[in-house]
């Protein structure tokens, strides 16, 4: 095989690759590599391995087991932090000798990228639980309630003013009730959606206004948008519900007496995420990045592996059921949505695909 066309090969390898000499500066990267470090070649050339990854990495202590073993090695779940854009990534690494003078190659698996798969999963089968729960709620509950409802109104017009206010809490409660089995129909509802071209800005604005009039008044919005982001493929409405829960929660987050709450609203390209959707015959790609951060405490660790389950919760008077239904609309457009969590910054981020006519063209 010739040298042009190994290295052809090794640039079409979607997975960064490294080759680092015995004095640990880098030899050579893959195109992959360049998006992955966010450097040129010609950068990286002129770099050492220490100066794109964070000090005291595993990483380092992996290269040098290498090269005294002479053998293959890897390591999983190696926290990777990019000290250009401080920007905090997950990986698997695999590490193997080239030669006998000491040079090494890393492979670079980001682990996000899987693990985004696998919430994927886990949201469409809790949204698949939640549709069954919602049909059997708004048969098996409501009906019911509107009797109790009925019997308790019936008793307040016969009962003294002490017994009176027990009757009124029977009716509030059933109200209640009656409000969050609606609120699980959403769930139950698969009616088809009408989709097509929306613009992510149009819709993040909407919500900011909407926002901004009312629950989040006291909270500052920055917005940093691509302006240049093609239209996704989904409904507007839908889109509006989804982005309108998650800046609900990003304003509850940072509270009320917050005097310096910040929300940003964010918009990317990000090339490279496909994911298998039910209906479609191929992986399907979701490039376009929709993000909400906001600078409230945080998620803590025990609650992020259930976020986005039905009825899980930290608020006093919540239902635990505005990101359950995040999880089925995005869930439903193809897409995928997760939680980033960091200390004063939270990021919500929603994928989701590009929108093309029917003839393949993009619109």
């Amino acid at each position: 095989m010739s040298a042009v066309s190994s290295e052809l090969i090794v640039n079409a390898l979607p997975l960064p690759l490294l080759t680092i000499g015995a004095d640990d500066e880098i030899l050579d990267a893959n195109h992959a590599a360049e998006t992955f470090f966010e450097l040129s070649i010609r950068v990286l050339r002129r770099q050492k391995l220490e100066d794109i990854v964070p000090f005291g990495s595993p990483i380092i202590t992996l290269i040098e087991e290498v090269r005294r073993r002479d053998a293959g090695v890897s390591e999983h779940r190696v926290e990777l932090a990019n000290p250009r854009s401080n920007v905090e990534r997950t990986v698997d690494v695999f590490a193997t000798p080239l030669g006998g003078d000491g040079a090494v190659v890393l492979m670079f698996q980001e682990r996000t990228i899987a693990d985004k798969m696998d919430r994927q999963l886990t949201h469409r089968g809790a949204a698949r639980s939640l549709t069954a729960l919602g049909s059997m709620l708004a048969h098996e509950i409501k009906n019911p309630l509107s009797g109790i409802r009925g019997a308790a109104q019936l008793l307040e017009q016969s009962v003294d003013d002490n017994d009176r206010m027990l009757t009124r809490l029977i009716c509030d409660e059933a109200d209640r009730i009656v409000k969050l089995v609606e609120r699980m129909e959403l769930f139950g509802d698969e009616r088809p959606v009408e989709r097509g071209a929306v613009n992510v800005h149009g819709v993040l604005d909407h919500v900011r206004r909407l926002a901004q009039s009312g629950f989040a008044r006291h909270i500052r919005f920055v917005e940093a948008y691509d302006p240049s982001l093609p239209p996704v493929h989904g409904n507007r409405d839908q889109l509006v519900q989804v982005i309108l829960n998650l800046v609900k929660n990003a304003a509850e987050a940072i509270g009320l007496d917050a005097v310096d709450g910040e929300i940003v609203l964010s918009t990317a390209f990000r090339a490279g995420v496909r994911l298998q959707v039910p209906g479609a015959r191929g992986r399907v790609a979701l490039p376009i990045e929709v993000g909400v951060s906001d600078n409230g405490p945080g998620v803590s660790a025990d609650l992020l592996p259930h976020l986005f389950d039905p009825f899980v919760t930290t608020k006093a008077q919540g239902s635990g059921l505005g990101l359950a239904l995040v999880a089925k609309i995005v869930g439903a457009h193809g897409g995928v949505v997760e939680c980033d969590p960091a200390p004063r910054r939270t990021t919500f981020r929603v994928l989701l695909p590009i929108y093309s006519a029917r003839d393949g063209r993009g619109s």
